[in-house]
């Protein structure tokens, strides 16, 4: 794996947070177009560009005045190894902050990202997320339905 591979890789984990962030739950659909996203509340993963697209849509909740969650998603230590010729897997922390005219500024939720990809056609594309949740603040204000303990 080349530095640029590398650097290609942790692009598309900090591009997540940026997607969510900003709202674009059609563009986090995209990143994932060739994934499953294991996420811990829901029975079977998720598949698939529209099918992300419609889960983030149904989960998240976005506030007209900005028109995003007012969250900071902060990935961080990032370790990302070769699996293969053209393949990788990394783990990452996350940790989300969120502020809302009704709550102070405050981490929300913390857990870890099992990622894996692929290089197909000399890009590098996720294959699957595995979401490891195991902080949780006040989600009220993030999400539209309740998850976690």
């Amino acid at each position: 794996m080349t530095a640029d591979d590398y650097f290609a890789i942790q692009n598309l984990i900090y591009r997540y947070c940026e997607r969510i962030d900003r709202a674009d739950f059609k563009g986090l659909g995209e990143l994932f177009a060739h994934a499953a996203i294991y996420v811990p509340a829901l029975p079977e993963p998720v598949r698939g560009a529209a099918a992300v697209t419609a889960m983030y849509t149904q989960f998240t909740r976005v506030y007209p005045q900005t028109g995003t969650p007012r969250t900071r998603h902060v990935t961080s230590n990032v370790i990302i190894e070769p699996d293969g010729e053209h393949a990788a897997r990394s783990w990452s922390y996350v940790l989300v902050h969120q502020a809302t005219e009704a709550l102070a500024l405050q981490p929300i939720i913390g857990g870890g990202y099992a990622d894996r990809f692929a290089k197909v056609d000399g890009a590098w594309r996720f294959t699957e997320r595995r979401m490891d949740m195991d902080l949780f603040g006040n989600l009220s204000a993030h999400l539209l339905q309740q998850f976690g303990p």
